[in-house]
């Protein structure tokens, strides 16, 4: 027995290792596919220049076949400022209440309809933002058009609230309950409880949850494809300083799989070079690398926040 036992675990382990290597594979077999498929365009074709600083965006043109990707990445962007701007508050709010203010039946409601939003599909969200806040935008802000960035920002945000809402709650349910008992002895009250105890000691869990919410808004699709209006515009207007949240824009997301399906793959030449037809699709995969990119970025740079913040504390 003691003999099964032995093998029994020596093969757990292994069962473990190889389980956490091939999350590292298919990783790196994912990056490796993507940019295969966008190499022999970055290899011959595109302009570096033109591709991050125009809003060109024309991959279908006749004549004049412009591959600018600054329109779709401005878009990105707004729609995550604006997502996460109401996102954050709201979702660190909704976690701080279930976790310190409510009881009973009340805080099991409320936990269980949170994450009923998780199970909602991306599509269903995109017909709520196209259906739903499309008019509430036209009829209370007096524009022609409300699939905009603002509505986009809308739809995403509560997309990314039941993980906020659930990773922040259960950081917060993991600080000792001998630290709310030290600081009631004191006299603190339970919001200052909240403010000079929990978030202090919860605050590697809550940054957590808040990269983890701007991952989900970066990587969303289907929500922004319908909601944000899919047009090539640059957020921008000469009256306001940083963005124009009603101005319709396309995300890099909601291109890819907007055209991928259309974009020809052809096969190369006999000099190992594509034809031109072949540059639309082999773009698409370049806006995936960039995309890689970007999330990578954030990843990067959380972890060394919350570094930073381990070794403060």
């Amino acid at each position: 027995m003691d003999i099964i036992r032995a093998i029994l675990g020596r093969l757990m382990v292994v069962l473990i290792y190889a389980c956490g290597l091939s999350a590292i594979l298919f990783v790196f077999g994912i990056f490796f596919f993507v940019f295969r498929e966008g190499y022999p365009f970055m290899r011959d074709r595109i302009d570096w220049g033109e591709f991050f600083f125009s809003p060109e965006w024309y991959p279908n043109s006749e004549t004049n076949k412009r591959y600018g990707a600054l329109a779709l990445i401005l878009g990105t962007g707004s729609v995550v400022i604006i997502a996460m701007g109401l996102a954050v508050p709201f979702g660190l709010g909704a976690a701080i209440f279930v976790s310190e203010f409510c009881k009973g039946k009340t805080r099991e409601f409320l936990k269980i309809t949170i994450e009923l939003l998780a199970a909602i599909p991306s599509v269903v969200w995109g017909f709520v933002g196209l259906m739903v806040i499309n008019p509430l935008i036209i009829d209370v802000l007096g524009v022609s058009v409300g699939l905009n960035a603002l509505n986009g920002g809308l739809v995403v945000a509560f997309m990314s609230l039941p993980i906020i809402v659930s990773i922040a709650e259960d950081s917060l349910k993991a600080v000792p309950d001998t630290y709310r008992e030290a600081a009631q002895a004191l006299g603190a009250t339970r919001w200052q409880i909240v403010y000079k105890v929990l978030l202090p000691s919860a605050k590697n869990g809550l940054l957590a949850a808040v990269l983890l919410g701007v991952g989900r808004v970066v990587g969303e699709t289907m929500a922004v494809l319908m909601a944000t209006g899919h047009a090539v515009n640059i957020p921008f207007d000469s009256d306001i300083p940083f963005f124009h949240a009603l101005e319709s824009v396309r995300c890099l997301t909601a291109t890819i799989a907007s055209e991928l399906g259309e974009a020809p793959r052809l096969l190369p030449n006999a000099d190992g070079t594509y034809p031109e037809e072949a540059d639309h699709y082999q773009a698409l995969f370049v806006l995936g690398l960039l995309l890689f990119a970007i999330t990578f970025t954030i990843n990067l740079t959380a972890d060394f926040i919350v570094k930073g913040v381990r070794r403060k504390g």
